[in-house]
């Protein structure tokens, strides 16, 4: 019978991990020099997502799934875990997280799955919790360093609001934000020093992405939707430039700018809804 291709590549990362004949590169890594990739990784599957790019997507699942397997070999090299441990413990995670599929219960719809997921999630960390031996767990605790600050905010507020710290509505947030934007120009009209302008920044941002969950929407899509807007306009303007025989670095900021507000309108035009 033909080898199943996750034991070839189980296979691969032990001899590519062997001191004895591996490879020099992989045998010296260590978990946390691997942790940037994978962090990598995860990013490229959203982008080949973002692009509907699916050959790009299966490649890069497959990148991804190295990352998993490369941690799992040096976790099994220290007598931690294996691979199988892993693929057992998320496949009990998931039975135990759907009794309404692998159980008795019943959910009405997705949203109540949201909250019976949370729930679950809950209960494990509370008792995690109890049989190390300690009290009550911060309702923040879990909220992993690792996310994108945007994503760790939004984590974060969710937490916080699940336990009652939460306006509820928008129109507080939106007088937070406008409060925030005082001080950040209070900050920087008084000449403050670098730490006290990121101060205020970083709360006007934070107050943004209380904003945006307020909204129900994903701070880090709006921003990456932004993102693709600016880049979409900005090539236009290289493109028009170019037209003139010019670049960017050669062009005044007027020129630029009057080109900007061509490729939006050309933009509104061609998409009108």
């Amino acid at each position: 019978m033909a080898q199943r291709n996750i034991d070839r590549l189980l296979e691969i990362m032990a001899r590519l991990r062997d001191p004895a004949g591996g490879c020099p590169w992989d045998v010296e890594q260590s978990f946390a020099t691997i942790a940037p990739y994978t962090i990598e990784e995860a990013y490229e599957v959203a982008d080949a997502i973002a692009r509907q790019d699916l050959e790009g997507l299966r490649d890069e699942l497959g990148d991804l799934l190295l990352q998993v397997v490369f941690h799992a070999r040096m976790a099994e090299e220290a007598k931690a875990f294996d691979f199988e441990a892993v693929a057992g413990g998320i496949a009990d995670k998931m039975i135990r997280r759907h009794p309404h599929v692998f159980g008795a219960d019943s959910l009405a719809d997705s949203a109540s799955q949201r909250i019976a997921w949370e729930a679950h999630k809950a209960a494990e960390r509370a008792a995690a919790a109890a049989a190390r031996g300690q009290g009550p767990e911060s309702a923040l605790q879990g909220v992993a360093l690792a996310f994108p600050a945007l994503t760790r905010a939004l984590k974060l507020q969710r937490r916080a609001a699940r336990v009652g710290f939460d306006w509820g509505e928008t129109a507080p947030i939106l007088d937070k934000v406008e409060e925030e934007i005082r001080e950040l120009r209070s900050e920087l009209d008084g000449a403050s020093p670098p730490e006290r302008v990121e101060d205020e920044l970083g709360d006007l941002l934070f107050s943004l992405v209380n904003l945006a969950r307020q909204l129900a929407l994903d701070p880090e899509a709006a921003l990456r939707r932004s993102n693709a807007k600016f880049e979409r306009r900005f090539r236009r303007v290289e493109a028009l430039l170019a037209d003139q025989g010019k670049t960017p670095g050669e062009a005044t900021l007027a020129e630029m700018d009057a080109l900007w507000q061509r490729a939006k309108l050309e933009e509104r035009q061609n998409n009108p809804s």
